[in-house]
């Protein structure tokens, strides 16, 4: 049982990275591991845990649309340069990964959207400086939501553990 308890733990370590960086499920992966540990030792456990998990969850995927939106339209982004971070995103992460696998996907996660919003912007717009202006705006905005999701996904761990971890012992 305490085997199964540190390797949930560590599910959910990942799922905070996954709040952070694209294309792995932060909150999801979170509340599927706290739904396991709850399937495993009754949810009476986590019957705080679990809760809060599925509404963090629920409000995080609004926050990760809502702050790319916002800032995207604070900088005049068009959906031409949404779509091109989106792109520069899986390119960046795809891209770099048989070229540097160590630093590849982390770089490609930090330089693929920028460049691809401003390729998006510039193909839309044909104006550079507005491209680079809305591309900014694009990355700001996702940056924030992720950091929110991220403050989301340290909480439910820590009420998680706060909430099992004496009766793990």
């Amino acid at each position: 049982m305490l085997t199964l308890y540190w390797l949930l733990v560590a599910v959910m370590v990942i799922g905070i990275i996954g709040a952070v960086v694209p294309m792995i499920p932060g909150m999801s992966l979170i509340a599927i591991a706290i739904f396991i540990w709850g399937a495993v030792k009754g949810f009476g456990s986590v019957s705080l845990a679990l809760p809060l998990a599925i509404v963090l969850l629920v409000i995080s995927l609004g926050i990760d649309f809502l702050a790319t939106y916002y800032g995207a339209k604070q900088a005049g982004a068009s959906k031409w340069g949404q779509l091109g971070a989106l792109v520069g995103l899986v390119v960046g992460i795809l891209g770099l990964l048989p070229a540097l696998p160590i630093g590849g996907p982390i770089l490609g996660i930090l330089i693929g959207p920028i460049l691809g919003a401003i390729v998006g912007e510039f193909l839309y717009r044909r104006d550079l400086k507005l491209a680079a202006k809305a591309a900014l705006g694009i990355v700001v905005g996702s940056l924030v939501g992720n950091l929110i999701q991220a403050l989301f996904a340290i909480a439910t761990v820590a009420v998680f553990l706060w909430t099992t971890l004496s009766s793990v012992n």
